[in-house]
């Protein structure tokens, strides 16, 4: 390796040194604001779900129904499925988060979001502590890698019990029936890579008032608060 390449290695360094305070930076302003909004629910989903379309309109009303059950709403605070859930907490009068990620597609913010709870976010994995850390249960509707890298971070922190237990409730049997079942079958009992009980906080629903149940039924056992 000549000089040049050594030179070039060391500026790298530099910058990842001084990267860590704008991640800093990240985490201390999520931590200040999510801090105060109380008790909330993230929606996830794709942002490429449009308006007219199925998922939409459930997700819209799902978050109505949330908000009537006293929590607010967190969404990634793009388009598609994140709109949705916006802008049902926004028709129910009720908090109404955005957790932006800038990327150089598909996001962009949506009208439904109170406009003292957008927040912008540069990092992946800040974006997803905050998701964790101030959600009292994943509403996960159909997505794509976004949407299960989500699902399955919560899973393995539960699993490792790096967070408190809460309620994962997958909407929409006819997308998530498939990939249940293959992990119920192949990873559960013909490879044995997880244990039966680690599946045991996953619902499959279809409507409002089974969400709205499953998160009820859930918080009269536990106490509503951050989960680490």
């Amino acid at each position: 390796m000549n000089k040049q390449h050594h030179k070039g290695w060391n500026e790298i360094k530099t910058n990842d040194s001084w990267a860590i305070f704008k991640i800093m930076g990240e985490f201390v302003k999520g931590f200040e604001n999510l801090s105060r909004i109380g008790p909330c629910v993230s929606i996830f989903g794709s942002a490429r779900t449009k308006p007219d379309q199925k998922y939409y309109k459930i997700a819209v009303d799902i978050a109505q129904g949330i908000v009537e059950a006293g929590y607010g709403v967190i969404t990634g605070g793009g388009p598609g499925i994140m709109e949705a859930g916006n802008k049902g907490a926004h028709l129910a009068d009720g908090t109404s988060v955005g957790l932006n990620i800038e990327l150089p597609f598909e996001q962009h913010d949506n009208p439904y979001i109170d406009s003292d709870k957008s927040l912008d976010f540069d990092y992946f994995f800040v974006r997803k502590v905050m998701f964790v850390k101030y959600s009292q249960g994943f509403v996960v509707m159909p997505g794509g890698f976004g949407t299960l890298d989500e699902l399955f971070e919560a899973l393995t922190l539960i699993q490792t019990n790096k967070i408190a237990k809460f309620p994962i409730i997958l909407v929409g049997s006819d997308y998530w029936t498939g990939l249940i079942d293959w992990i119920k079958t192949t990873l559960s009992e013909t490879f044995k890579t997880i244990s039966k009980g680690d599946l045991n906080l996953i619902h499959i629903v279809d409507s409002r008032e089974e969400v709205i149940d499953i998160l009820d039924s859930f918080y009269k056992r536990y106490n509503l608060s951050p989960n680490f």
